[in-house]
């Protein structure tokens, strides 16, 4: 089996697992470190994921995979996580997720913005921006990053 279409099975194997639990599946990846294989399973949701969560999917996740071939016979090590900050915001959900906090965004004219998510629905992502609110439509953006900030939103200068 290729490497996309293992990716897809495991993605469509997986899926159901992780809703079960109330998460959402953002991505699988399989690696080599070494001699074994790396099942890295990327999971979010609203309010964040738990330790006692990925605790629990990982144990599920076993599972299901000890009951379906698509990791072969051959060693691998599973790794259960929720994405980085670094992870980019490319469906409803992310931006959601991500309100108030600072982004740069990739316009699809070639432009970047950088400003605070506000709100997020299913068409678009309100933005401050130099004080000014701006809604963006999702078709108008590439992507979004979270941006690494050292001090609270709420924190006094």
């Amino acid at each position: 089996m290729g490497s996309a279409s293992s990716r897809d099975h495991l993605m469509k194997l997986l899926e159901p697992v992780a809703e079960a639990q109330g998460l959402d599946l953002e991505d699988v990846k399989v690696t080599q470190a070494g001699k074994r294989r790396l099942l890295r399973v990327i999971v979010d949701r609203d309010g964040g994921v738990s330790l006692d969560d990925v605790a629990e999917l990982s144990q599920a996740v076993s599972q299901v995979l000890d009951e379906d071939d698509v990791m072969g016979q051959h060693a691998y090590t599973l790794e259960v996580s929720s994405p980085g900050v670094d992870r980019p915001l490319t469906e409803p959900r992310h931006w959601r997720r991500a309100a108030k906090r600072l982004v740069k965004v990739d316009m699809r004219d070639g432009s970047e913005v950088l400003g605070r998510v506000r709100s997020a629905d299913d068409s678009g992502v309100e933005l401050e921006i130099d004080g000014n609110e701006r809604r963006i439509d999702y078709q108008d953006l590439a992507r979004g990053r979270v941006q690494v900030e050292f001090r609270q939103l709420d924190a006094e200068d």
